[in-house]
């Protein structure tokens, strides 16, 4: 084992979720092999065909883990995994952040085909794929943000790529609907959260309305200018919203998720042309953390 690949203990959750070899090029049964090398790539950054040779073929590796972004496998495995760590009540729902950081993307991840990517034998798009790649202009160059919220133990609950320009209020919305966490037992699964944190960002009427519909706590600061705007309209512009700086200081929880995300390299800097290929590498990174003890 390298340093890096998956201990066995690892491989013991991981792989009774993976899809079975059946029909042709299941020669071999494991998938471990493959699993460390898309690993090893994701982490260090390089270039796909310069994979060290004991990981097989490289392109074995680079097409394995385009099929899996681009049918939803890696969603379902980060799913699968989740659901057992919230069978062994590992999950801190008493606390879920939100936020989001800005990757700058590299000059290759530029220049896609305008044609609408396919998965072969299959019809219909991708999952996750975006017209716009989910690539944004800024005074730096390309850039694309990394939308997401974590539980109380510093693990990612659900992930939304969008480009580097895009705000971080309309995003809160999609992102909360995306967690979703299977039970063992069976039932709906578990998309509600007990609290939700997130910076004056995440401030907003438009908000602040979906989570008292859901009947979500919130602790989220209201900017100067929003509150100078409710105090200046009297009754008319509602209540104050509460704030509990107790509370809001656990908001280092997602920061610190965000960071264990960017030390895999093709995470920090986005090399893959595709934004369901880069959804994937987030995904899989994601995954890398619900294993971790």
């Amino acid at each position: 084992m390298g340093r890096g690949d998956l201990s066995d203990e690892e491989w013991a959750l991981l792989e009774q979720h993976l899809p079975k070899n059946v029909g042709r090029g299941g020669r071999w049964k494991s998938h471990r092999r493959v699993i460390n090398g898309i690993l090893f790539r994701q982490r260090t950054g390089l270039p796909w065909r310069d994979l060290p040779a004991r990981f097989g073929k490289w392109k074995t590796c680079h097409d394995l883990h385009r099929r899996w972004s681009a049918d939803g496998t890696w969603e379902k495995i980060l799913r699968a995994v989740q659901a057992d760590a919230d069978a062994e009540g590992r999950i801190g729902w008493s606390m879920v952040s939100v936020d989001s950081t800005s990757c700058r993307a590299h000059q290759h991840s530029a220049g896609a085909r305008r044609r609408n990517p396919s998965i072969r034998g299959r019809r219909g798009r991708p999952a996750h794929h975006r017209p716009d790649e989910a690539l944004g202009r800024s005074r730096g160059g390309l850039t694309r943000k990394i939308h997401l919220a974590c539980e109380g133990g510093r693990r990612p609950l659900a992930l939304l790529i969008t480009p580097g320009q895009w705000g971080d209020a309309p995003q809160l919305i999609p992102v909360l609907d995306r967690i979703r966490v299977p039970r063992r037992g069976g039932g709906h699964p578990r998309t509600r959260p007990d609290h939700l944190g997130g910076d004056k960002a995440y401030s907003s009427r438009r908000n602040r309305r979906y989570l008292r519909r859901r009947q979500i706590k919130h602790t989220i600061p209201e900017p100067k200018g929003q509150r100078a705007n409710r105090q200046r309209r009297g009754t008319r512009g509602g209540r104050p919203a509460g704030f509990d700086k107790t509370i809001y200081k656990r908001r280092n929880e997602v920061e610190r998720t965000i960071n264990q995300l960017k030390s895999f390299r093709a995470v920090a800097t986005r090399y893959d042309k595709r934004a369901y290929i880069f959804h994937g590498t987030v995904t899989v990174a994601a995954i890398w953390l619900w294993l971790r003890p």
